[in-house]
């Protein structure tokens, strides 16, 4: 008998939805020991995403709540796309993933998790991957602590951001 072990989702699960604050404001300010930042730039960090898709799933995010492209300003939008670059180069020399989804969900009809604070999501795909567990079973397959995730890729991206 083979065991899906997803120890992240009895949290998810059964935590009371209890309104402290947008996730994205809030982060910055975590214990170190509990964040899930991976980079911090001056206008932008790169966090794990708490609930991933996959392994690695980063997401660019600006520090200043804002919600949509059109309300960045032109450093912020720069080191949006720049940090979205930088994470796309960590995620391939961490993984080696086969694909990538990268993309952003404005609005609730769009799919977006956190409304009104932008956010690009990285996310690495491999042939075969577990997409299906998600879609048939409400379940996602993860192979690797979030712990252990945050350190490789801090690592990574202290290479990728010197070059």
């Amino acid at each position: 008998m083979e065991r899906l072990w997803s120890p992240w989702r009895l949290e998810y699960v059964t935590s009371s939805k209890v309104d402290e604050g947008c996730v994205f404001c809030v982060a910055p300010g975590a214990p170190a020991h509990e964040s899930l930042i991976v980079f911090s730039g001056a206008r932008c960090y790169v966090i794990l995403n708490l609930y991933p898709y996959n392994n690695g799933h980063l997401m660019v995010v600006p520090y200043r709540h804002v919600p949509s492209l059109s309300a960045l300003t032109p450093d912020e939008l720069t080191e949006v796309g720049l940090l979205t670059q930088r994470a796309e180069a960590a995620v391939t020399e961490a993984y080696a993933p086969h694909g990538m989804n990268i993309g952003i969900n404005l609005g609730k009809p769009a799919g977006a998790g956190v409304l009104g604070h932008l956010h690009v999501h990285v996310v690495p795909r491999w042939n075969g991957d577990t997409n299906f567990m998600t879609v048939t079973g409400d379940t996602r397959v993860l192979p690797e602590d979030l712990a252990v995730s945050a350190t490789r890729l801090r690592a990574v991206f202290g290479r990728v951001t010197a070059r």
